[in-house]
């Protein structure tokens, strides 16, 4: 079993708290797993590219070879055309719908969503809306990793668990956050919840 995923973003979106959830959710699974050092952090609104390779044996290098990626995920879909030559011809391309319009002349989304919309096997997910409607914005990037649940080879439990781990410390400035529906819970519920409107919407 291989799983090679390309992780793309512009600086802030969250794409390393993508990157710690799914190798932690790997480790937990028995999996190997390598990752790739993230470009482009160093300024906020930078583009961003991770290699994350997951494997039930040896994985030689750090580094997806082009177009033998059997996975890209995008917090933005300018980005994700950004690498699409890495996605192997079997491979899914998942992107949230929401530009972050970072550069002069940025192309018009309709054009850039055509060009996605191309590729046969893809996911254009409304993460933004999802996030807010889980009751915390910032979980964007959780949605985006219950997008990508359904493709990835670890059980969407593990994932979910992983996610709890990670954000079970965490809290908002008031001390937590509402839902849609007005309820209160904590940071990690919201992520949680985040994750498993992502999945559903990729389904």
């Amino acid at each position: 079993m291989k799983c090679d995923v390309i992780l793309a973003g512009v600086g802030g979106q969250g794409v390393l708290s993508i990157a710690a959830i799914i190798a932690r959710a790997a480790v937990k699974e028995g999996f190997l797993m390598r990752q790739s050092e993230v470009h482009g952090m160093a300024q906020r609104g930078g583009a961003v590219l991770a290699h994350l390779r997951i494997a039930g044996g040896p994985i030689a290098s750090d580094l997806t070879p082009r177009g033998g990626a059997d996975l890209i995920i995008s917090m933005e879909p300018m980005e994700s055309l950004r690498y699409a030559a890495w996605l192997a011809p079997e491979g899914t391309l998942i992107t949230a719908a929401e530009r972050f319009i970072n550069i002069p002349g940025y192309p018009s989304l309709p054009l850039i969503l055509e060009s996605i919309q191309k590729f046969p096997r893809r996911r254009i997910i409304e993460a933004a809306g999802l996030a807010r409607e889980a009751g915390f914005a910032r979980a964007v990037n959780m949605v985006m990793v219950g997008a990508a649940s359904p493709f990835l080879p670890i059980p969407a439990e593990t994932l979910e668990e992983a996610i709890a781990e990670m954000f079970a410390s965490k809290f908002s400035d008031s001390g937590g956050v509402r839902d849609s529906a007005g309820i209160r819970g904590s940071v990690a519920d919201a992520n949680r919840r985040a994750f498993k409107m992502g999945r559903e919407a990729a389904k």
